[in-house]
């Protein structure tokens, strides 16, 4: 048996990445699996690996930053497999993320809240009665280190990861009493391309984590009664990169 034989779970920004290990590995524990992305292919590429392995999977080409979008995706999706237990909101606009505060517009910054807090807000509001039904519910969303350390250059993209932990953190209180945990991660992965020039690791572990066995397991522990008693809190698979700095 899976740990989430019976559940179904809905990431977003599935395509790739960590959005993708994690969907293969909740599907291989046995939830029932809504693979949602903005790019059709690959939604189609991982909803195909999911069954070629006898796993569950639901495609659905989302807009995260549409609010009408992410309402009919999460109403198709209890509709069709009757149900939502686990939302886990992965999925973040990648091609604005940097500017120096001195720099930083508003434009882009609400670029970086549209598709960070405010869809995550938007997903958690629309996935909330079926998750109080569920009588288990969970929520992971993905913050980032950077905005714990105040990584610089990448100003917007650091408060809209911020932003993200106070939502989760004020979820947590509020919908605990619904039998709801809100909980963040904060990874480290390699999720770039060998072309990338990112400079070698500098934390205790030495190495980036890897999606498949560094980070989509920590989604796993979240997302399955192991977790049950953990709310509000941010877990950190990052191999020791900021050791307790500001959490």
């Amino acid at each position: 048996m899976g740990k989430l034989d019976g559940k179904v779970a809905i990431v977003t920004g599935a395509g790739r990445g960590i959005g993708r290990a994690t969907a293969k590995l909740l599907a291989a524990e046995g939830a029932k699996v809504a693979v949602v992305s903005l790019t059709p292919g690959n939604v189609d590429k991982v909803v195909a690996e999911i069954e070629s392995v006898g796993g569950s999977a639901l495609g659905v080409v989302c807009d995260i930053g549409d609010q009408e979008q992410i309402q009919a995706a999460i109403n198709n999706v209890a509709a069709i497999f009757g149900r939502i237990d686990i939302l886990v909101n992965n999925a973040f606009d990648s091609s604005a993320p940097f500017s120096s505060i001195l720099d930083l517009s508003a434009e882009q910054l609400q670029r970086n809240f549209d598709l960070g807090p405010i869809a995550y807000l938007r997903t958690m509001q629309a996935a909330y009665p079926y998750l109080k039904a569920s009588g288990e519910g969970r929520v992971i969303n993905f913050g980032s280190l950077a905005g714990v350390i105040g990584l610089v250059g990448y100003g917007p993209y650091n408060m809209a990861k911020e932003a993200v932990r106070a939502l989760t953190r004020t979820a947590a209180r509020e919908w605990g009493v619904d039998k709801i945990t809100v909980n963040n991660i904060l990874p480290v992965a390699e999720t770039w391309g060998p072309e990338a020039n990112v400079p070698p690791p500098s934390n205790p572990l030495g190495r980036y984590g890897s999606p498949e066995d560094d980070i989509a397991p920590v989604v796993l522990f979240l997302a399955s009664t192991d977790s049950q008693f953990i709310t509000g809190t941010s877990l950190t698979p990052d191999g020791g990169s900021i050791i307790d700095s500001a959490r």
